[in-house]
């Protein structure tokens, strides 16, 4: 019987997200009022039926590690199901492995220890809520080395990082490329047999290869039985800060807001024992999400409030994310902005960006 595990790969990740991704990664920024980036990744992978989750991470990994603790609240907890957060660890004087293949070639132990026959493997970046189960099903049928989750639109405008296009020939993926008029889009999310995988793995090293997708798969299609998936779901990318801003402000939309979270499989995150939010008198809340615990006293519009936030008597907020534990005093005015967590906005300033560059405040900081 086939069986899944998860990878989490975020050694080729870079940080697009600016003042955000100073004191973490991109996989560890909030998202939506209460979730982080990653939730949506391991939340597809668990719904699917992977029970061992593992995260290759590179940098800025503290704050991921607290937010993952020990996996219970994503249903990784009982003596059947492990996440594991794998950070570099290159202590082995033989290895000539580069790239993210040193990942790879440093935490083989985790995928021999599995008695998993399938992995499914993604970055941080693809927003979605689906499990892929039925992808794993046509993986298996069609005896696919690997199978690569596919769409065909995206939802928001790609910014930095262009996404790649399949070209198939009768369902077997025969190259990939970066042409726009092309709109079967890879999502950076595929399932490759566990023995393919070590094949592949030990062939990169072998031939001095440092990127185990883009040189193990990519460059050597004409080698692999590879074929492609197709979704219609909702899809989110974050890969800018752009699209950072523009994915949040879209759940404000209730047709999105249904399309992600309201849905039989659901989007875990680390809970809160935090009282709800209290509106006080003569607050004004229009179209907006606002986390538990916030105490609101100034109007808020279109705008997505975290866990903890205070906003004084006389403070505007519009078309603006304000991440957990921010303090904004009275008469502050502030649009278009985006508050990293634990900043404080003395009385009567004035903060405004633009909707295509938030002005962006990064955490703990003063005004």
């Amino acid at each position: 019987m086939r069986s899944l595990m998860g990878l989490i790969n975020l050694a080729n990740e870079h940080d697009f997200l600016e003042e955000l991704t100073y004191f973490r990664n991109g996989a560890s920024v909030p998202f939506a009022g209460r979730y982080r980036i990653i939730d949506f990744t391991i939340s597809n992978m668990v719904n699917t039926g992977a029970n061992e989750i593992g995260i290759f991470t590179n940098q800025k990994y503290r704050a991921l590690m607290d937010h993952l603790e020990n996996g219970d609240n994503f249903g990784l907890d009982d003596k059947n199901s492990r996440l594991f957060v794998l950070p570099p660890d290159w202590h082995d004087p033989t290895d000539i492995s580069r790239g993210d293949l040193r990942h790879f070639h440093n935490n083989r132990d985790y995928f021999n220890r599995s008695n998993a026959t399938d992995v499914i493997i993604s970055g941080s970046q693809f927003i979605c809520n689906m499990d892929f189960k039925e992808a794993l099903k046509q993986h298996v049928d069609t005896g696919a080395d690997v199978t690569l989750i596919a769409e065909h639109k995206v939802t928001l405008e790609e910014m930095h990082q262009p996404l790649l296009r399949i070209n198939d020939e009768d369902g077997k993926v025969v190259f990939l490329n970066h042409d726009q008029e092309n709109h079967h889009i890879f999502t950076g999310t595929y399932i490759v047999k566990k023995e393919k995988l070590i094949d592949i793995v030990d062939f990169c090293i072998q031939n001095y290869k440092d990127n185990f997708f883009i040189q193990g798969i990519q460059e050597r299609l004409d080698q692999l039985n590879v074929k492609y998936f197709d979704i219609e779901e909702r899809t989110m990318y974050i890969n800018s800060l752009k699209n950072f801003y523009r994915s949040n402000m879209s759940i404000l939309d209730p047709v999105v807001y249904k399309e992600i979270f309201m849905k039989n499989q659901r989007i875990r995150t680390k809970t809160s024992s935090q009282p709800p939010a209290k509106y006080l008198n003569d607050c004004v809340v229009k179209n907006s999400t606002v986390a538990n615990g916030c105490v609101i006293e100034g109007d808020v519009e279109n705008s997505i409030i975290y866990r903890g936030v205070k906003i004084a008597k006389g403070a505007v907020v519009k078309n603006s994310i304000i991440m957990t534990n921010c303090t904004i005093g009275e008469g502050v005015i502030i649009e278009n902005v985006i508050l990293d967590k634990d900043v404080t906005v003395n009385a009567h300033q004035r903060l405004i960006g633009s909707t295509d560059k938030p002005y962006v405040v990064a955490k703990r900081q003063t005004i």
